[in-house]
């Protein structure tokens, strides 16, 4: 066994429905503007754009509706509900047509923003790391194993206090699951444990201390958080 000069951190992980184990969380990324509707309210183009990715650290990861700590030097922070792809069996190069055969499972997951200091870093031409990878800013679902879900459709939704802030459909993604995953798997050796965020639909805004979150999707279950 090898000795380390720190103790080795406690592997992030989320629930599985229906069961005690939990799925080990390795990588977390993330798909931008994947919805048309949402593309036109950040001022982008709505077009098929080839995608692109960026990252939170696995243990952002906030499970089993644990309340999320609202974060330091932002004033802006925003909800984005997604559909969660689970990867369970990597691999580089991934063909459209195999892509689902790597899923594990899918679960309905909260992409927090820190909206002020990302639109900051856009402006600037920085990264964005510090407006999306912040701790507790991934707020997740228990997982459904994929079974014979149809990632194709279903939809899609978000609450703020028992009203309705995000709604609609996963036919609505610019880019399929499927094809998020091949077209990643050509920057990235996928791996078991990697969780692919596939993107929020339209109606992104502010939330404050004290809101409940609650998001569905259709036929995966459901993500709820409180900030405190």
């Amino acid at each position: 066994m090898p000795q380390y000069v720190l103790t080795p951190p406690a592997i992030a992980a989320i629930p599985v429905q229906g069961s005690d184990a939990m799925f080990p969380v390795r990588r977390i990324f993330c798909v931008g503007r994947n919805y048309a509707e949402h593309a036109i309210e950040m001022g982008s183009d709505p077009t098929r754009e080839p995608p692109f990715y960026f990252t939170k650290p696995a243990d952002a990861v906030v499970i089993n509706g644990a309340d999320m700590p609202y974060p330091s030097m932002t004033k802006s922070l925003h909800h984005e509900m997604e559909l969660v792809v689970a990867i369970g069996t990597g691999g580089s190069n991934i063909a459209v047509a195999d892509a689902l055969k790597h899923v594990w499972g899918y679960c309905a997951g909260l992409d927090m923003t820190r909206r002020d200091l990302q639109n900051e870093a856009k402006k600037t031409g920085r990264p964005w790391d510090m407006g999306k990878g912040f701790d507790h800013s991934a707020p997740m679902g228990a997982l459904m194993p994929a079974g014979s879900f149809d990632p194709s459709k279903g939809k899609i939704e978000l609450k703020v206090n028992g009203k309705q802030r995000q709604v609609s459909d996963l036919s609505k993604l610019i880019w399929s699951v499927p094809e998020v995953i091949a077209n990643l798997s050509e920057l990235v050796a996928l791996a078991p444990g990697d969780l692919i965020m596939t993107g929020t639909p339209e109606n992104v805004a502010a939330v404050e201390r004290g809101d409940l979150l609650e998001g569905y999707v259709e036929g995966v279950g459901e993500v709820r958080t409180r900030l405190v």
